[in-house]
């Protein structure tokens, strides 16, 4: 089946305020990207008081913008929290505007590039609404705006924890021993079948995440390939090398030249080792990050938790056009595992996606000895299976996807969305077919330039070796019906509030973003837009700034605060330009808004303003 098939068949700082008044109860609860399922799910309605209360459930759009502003509904207010380069301790370095601070210094403030989000109460009941620990990943990082090499770009991505506090209605993040940074240079351990000695280090390249029911985070690490490079001009590419998107040019990242890690033809070289689903414990601030290989090694855009017949379920997506959706499930149930002191993301199955145009789905599994993964063809264990996860993939003729990103799991129904970026179609859904795949017609012949949101339902009492699910489609990006209000394309965030409440958060890329095409013009800067899963109406809650995605959503357990992620705004954009080191403002100087000023990604926190005389400002 091809990406054209899934489009077309299948079962039927303070921001700008505008908008309308908010009137029922909030449809924001813990959510956990996914993971509402789990016991540490919250209600939607318990406010602080334990009974329901106005929130932030009920709003009129706001318009779609070019502005360089966050919008938000009027009732509500968006505080900037952790924007990049703020020392994450009182007494660490100050952000340098003039972007000539240290890599050690980066390495005690907030990273950059901020995407996966989650809000971890650290008081119980209703203080726990008011008081917690945000985890943020970090993706990426723009040399234009950064500055400094690439031990500053290391020490940049990872992992930031906060605690924040919300107080005199505003929330703010304060001095703690909770507070750390995890860089491309921290030390990490590994666990599960893949073994890896303990020198190694780093955590990279953060995109989605998910919580664990035990109450730990887990950062999907996505692009790592942009930072591997070399400049040996004997080594050559391998099939590994070409099939995970290894190259000299290192996608104009010279890291290689600075930490031999990096370096493709040196003996130091650790590209297996970068991939991975990482689990972190924010609550103690002494743990070291665990990479967990039985979940695979890809390109991971997606660590979405869920639990079926108290089995872990986790979902992730291999986030480029062309590639894979994976289902891993523990071999137990975690509890009965964790009793026994083994990790449920240890024990278990990771399983590929192969999808029909009726409607159905299977999934594989990716274990040695099933099928074609056989020492005979190659594979030697179960840990080879894994850190070439791609490779197998595509020998079990899994489905190439467009472009698939985020994945959702509805508390209500159990129903599993996953969005879909968008393709290029023709050659860039060659993945899995230059590699073999079996199943015939599995590349699109057609783009698609906007998106959409696809949904589907386990099927129980599945075949033990295939089990199944009938998908459908939910929602298509660009789409002339979608009215004015929920106008959007580029879907890539999915989260759901605690009521069944879809938020969909988009990422338009620069050479597109306030594009010709009407349907860029008509969905505007990215956004955060409302779905409801039966009507399908969309809903826009929230614009971002010039140039910025909108990545990590999640919220406290009432669901009266929303915390969003604006990544990367000043980026360059066809429309806007691109910024330099003379101009590191020419698209946005978001959050500031001062003449000249360099932008810096933040998370923002969207609240109602339960004081209406209080002053804002933009």
């Amino acid at each position: 089946m091809n990406t054209t098939d899934i489009r077309s068949t299948g079962l039927s700082r303070r921001g700008v305020v505008t908008g309308g008044a908010l009137a029922a109860a909030s449809l924001l609860g813990l959510g956990t990207s996914g993971a509402a399922a789990l016991p540490s799910a919250v209600g939607a309605s318990a406010g602080r008081s334990g009974t329901a209360r106005p929130g932030l459930s009920s709003f009129t759009a706001v318009a779609a913008s070019e502005a360089d502003a966050v919008t938000v509904p009027a009732g509500c207010t968006a505080d900037v929290l952790a924007p990049w380069g703020e020392a994450v301790r009182a007494a660490g370095p100050r952000w340098r505007a003039d972007d000539s601070g240290t890599s050690a210094e980066q390495a005690q403030q907030v990273g950059s590039h901020h995407h996966g989000v989650q809000f971890f109460p650290l008081d119980d009941g209703a203080a726990g609404n008011r008081h917690g620990l945000l985890v943020i990943g970090h993706e990426a990082t723009d040399p234009q705006l950064l500055g400094g090499g690439a031990d500053k770009a290391i020490a940049a991505q990872g992992l930031t924890v906060l605690e924040v506090r919300e107080s005199g209605n505003a929330w703010k993040a304060v001095d703690s021993t909770y507070n750390r940074r995890i860089t491309g240079d921290s030390p990490v351990r590994f666990s599960g079948p893949v073994a890896v000695d303990g020198r190694s280090r780093g955590v990279l390249a953060c995109g989605g995440h998910g919580v664990t029911p035990w109450g730990t985070y887990l950062a999907a690490e996505e692009n790592f390939n942009a930072v591997f490079g070399t400049d040996d001009p004997d080594w050559r590419r391998g099939e590994k090398h070409v099939r995970y998107g290894l190259s000299a040019d290192g996608f104009g990242h010279p890291w290689h030249r600075t930490d031999r890690r990096f370096d493709l033809a040196a003996r130091e070289a650790r590209p297996d080792e970068f991939g991975w689903i990482v689990e972190l414990d924010p609550r103690d601030p002494s743990s070291v990050p665990v990479k967990r290989t039985a979940l695979g090694r890809f390109m991971h855009g997606s660590a979405t938790v869920t639990e079926a017949a108290g089995r872990l379920v986790v979902y992730s997506t291999d986030a480029e056009d062309g590639e894979y959706l994976y289902k891993y499930v523990s071999t137990d149930s975690w509890r009965r595992l964790r009793d026994q002191g083994r990790s449920p993301l240890d024990h278990g199955t990771l399983y590929v996606a192969r999808i029909s145009p009726d409607g159905v789905g299977r999934w594989l599994p990716l274990r040695h000895g099933h099928g074609p993964l056989t020492r005979d063809n190659g594979w030697h264990d179960q840990a080879d299976v894994l850190v070439r996860a791609r490779l197998a993939a595509d020998a079990l003729g899994a489905t190439p996807l467009a472009r698939p990103e985020r994945v959702a799991v509805n508390p209500l129904d159990g129903g599993v969305y996953l969005a879909l970026a968008n393709s290029a179609g023709g050659s860039s859904c060659a993945g899995g077919a230059a590699q073999g795949a079996a199943a015939a017609g599995t590349c699109a012949s057609g783009a698609d330039p906007y998106g959409r949101v696809i949904r589907w339902r386990e099927e129980e009492g599945g075949e033990e070796e295939a089990p199944s699910f009938r998908w459908e489609e939910f929602l298509v990006a660009g789409d002339p019906d979608l009215s004015a209000d929920g106008a959007f394309a580029a879907p890539k965030g999915l989260w759901f509030g605690a009521d069944g409440t879809l938020w969909i958060s988009t990422g338009v890329s620069g050479h597109a973003l306030n594009g010709t095409a009407a349907a860029y013009q008509a969905a505007g800067n990215n956004a955060l837009l409302a779905a409801d899963p039966t009507t399908k109406k969309v809903r826009r809650f929230l614009t971002a700034p010039r140039g910025a995605e909108v990545t990590g959503v999640t919220a406290t357990p009432d669901g009266q605060t929303l915390f969003v992620n604006i990544q990367h705004p000043g980026e360059r954009t066809a429309r806007w330009g691109a910024p330099d080191a003379a101009n590191p403002g020419a698209v946005s100087t978001w959050p500031s808004g001062q003449p000249g000023n360099r932008p810096r990604s933040a998370t923002v926190a969207v609240h109602l303003v339960r004081n209406p005389r209080r002053k804002e400002s933009s």
